[in-house]
This record gives C-alpha cells, structure tokens and sequence, in this order.
C-alpha cells in the first residue's frame, strides 16, 4: 500500500500539475474523460474532500464501496485507507486536499475533528440537491479563484474560511439527508432498539458483555459514527446515551424485582464494575441503586 505524506508526492504519482500551495490541492475532473485518480489502494497525511458522481469505477474507504450511482459528497480524514478504480464521471467534479500541516494555528484545526462524517463509510455518502450542489460549487470557485491568484498572507484565511464553510454546509446537508432517510426507511431508532432488544434475548450480555456501539452499528450496516448521529438528529441522544438508557431501564425493573440485589443486577446486565454501573445508574436516575432498593422498599 502506498503512503503519500504530501499532497506533492501524491500529485506526481498521478501525473498532476505542480503545486500552487504545497499543503493545499485543488483537482478538477471533466465527466467527458477519465479521472485519474490512481487505481491503487493508499493512505496520505491530508484530508479529502470530494464531489464526484461516478459513470462507472469504484470508490472504497472505510469498510464498504461508494454508492456510485446516487453519491455526490465523500470526507477522508489523513491516514484512512482509500482505493481508487477506474474512475468515470458522470459530470464534473472536484477533489480538495489538505495537509494536516495546513491547519497548525487556525481554528479548522481542531474543527475539523468535530466532524463526523469524515468517519462514516463510503456508502455513506452525501447526495445533495441541486440547489445543494450550486452552493458547494461557488464555495470552490472562491477557494479556487484565490488559490490561483498570487497568494499572501491573507490566502491561507480566506482558504480556510471557504474550506469551513464547505464543512458546515456539509453538516447541515446531512441533517436534511437523515430526515429523508427516516422518510424512506423508518425510524432507526426503532432499529437500534430492537437489535438492543435482541441481543438481551439472546443473553449475550453473558457471552459478549455491554453492548457496544460498534456492534449495533454492524448489525445495522452503518459506520458507528454515522448511526450516532442520526440517532441524535431522531431522538437527541447519541448510541452510546440511548444504549445506556436502555441498560438502566432493564436495571431498574430487574431491582424492582425483591430477590435481585444489586451486585446481582450488574452482573446480569453484563458489567464486571460494580462501581461503574452503581455512576452510569446515578447519572441516569438520579440516586444510586442502593438508594433506589431502599425508595421502593419505603
């Protein structure tokens, strides 16, 4: 596998034209040809950022193959696995790269990192509308006009401010796409609560212990990432809050319940820290389990 740790490195590889900033690419593809976008499997010290709509090839990073006939809008955060193949495109499009380096001192440095969908799968994509699609486009063409100009001090900012608003569009655009996939596929919450349900039924929590957000996730064919957050948009809890709800909720009613203390109820509901359960119950409820024993004994 190729490792690229730098943006110019990357562009030679690919036959690309020199730098203009050696920590910032900006790559037009025309739909008419080919986009040579290397055939190979690599990872790379940048982010990309990319508006594509394949004709045919394939784009694989995380775990699963981009949804080439609908997909527009794809993340890679530096490090992660990503393979090109035979890329044709069905209109134009654009790759952004930036180096980490890039964003040592400015604010996106650490925003960046509070974007979740540059951990979400490759089918996971973001298919914008067209008006959607028109403000990504003038956004580059503003990143792009000032990359070709003479770059000063001022460039790097005004970059980054369009780069930043690209990221917020994109999470705004998601939130729109998680509403019209509840429109279209139900309620996932419902989902994950009867994956939760089933793993109870099965009695995993003996075998596998706590359910994690990973494994729901994989039940569901989703990134964790990208289930979180589509929980949170339907219910206002993350996966890992909703599954902590559901845990103290079966607590409860099993200590409800006279012959079950306790250290008994923890063990049951899989957690091997006492003291871990009696905090993630107080949180919830609002008094420790103890407590809670007691109230109903009054």
């Amino acid at each position: 596998m190729k490792h690229f740790k730098s943006i110019s490195e990357f562009h030679a590889a690919n036959g690309y034209p020199p730098l203009e900033n050696p920590l910032l690419s900006l790559v037009m593809c025309q739909y008419r040809e080919n986009c040579p976008l290397g055939n190979y499997e690599f990872t790379a010290d940048f982010y990309i950022i990319a508006f594509k709509k394949l004709k045919a090839g394939n784009i694989l990073y995380g775990r699963t193959k981009y949804d080439h006939e609908n997909g527009s809008m794809i993340f890679a955060r530096p490090r992660q696995i990503i393979e090109f193949r035979n890329l044709e495109l069905e209109e134009d499009g654009f790759s952004i790269y930036i180096h980490e380096d890039l964003l040592d001192g400015h604010p996106l440095h650490e925003e960046i990192k509070k974007y979740g969908f540059f951990d979400y799968e490759a089918n996971e994509a973001l298919h914008l509308s067209p008006k959607e699609e028109q403000i990504v486009w003038d956004l580059f063409r503003k990143i792009e006009t000032e990359y070709n100009n003479n770059q000063d001090e001022y460039s790097r900012d005004i970059m980054l401010t369009h780069i930043d608003s690209i990221l917020k569009y994109a999470q705004r655009f998601y939130k729109r796409q998680f509403l019209n996939r509840t429109d279209l596929s139900g309620k996932t919450v419902s989902k994950f609560q009867k994956v939760l349900a089933d793993y109870f039924k099965k009695d995993y929590l003996q075998t596998k212990g706590l359910p994690t957000v990973n494994a729901i996730a994989s039940e569901l064919h989703f990134s964790s990432r990208y289930l979180s957050d589509m929980l949170k948009q339907e219910t206002g809890k993350t996966a890992i809050e909703l599954i902590h709800v559901y845990l103290i909720n079966e607590a409860k009613n099993l200590l409800k319940q006279d012959r079950n203390n306790v250290s008994e109820v923890a063990y049951t509901l899989g957690f091997e820290n006492l003291p871990y359960f009696s905090r993630l119950f107080k949180k919830e409820v609002g008094v420790s389990p103890n407590q809670f024993k007691k109230q109903l004994a009054n």
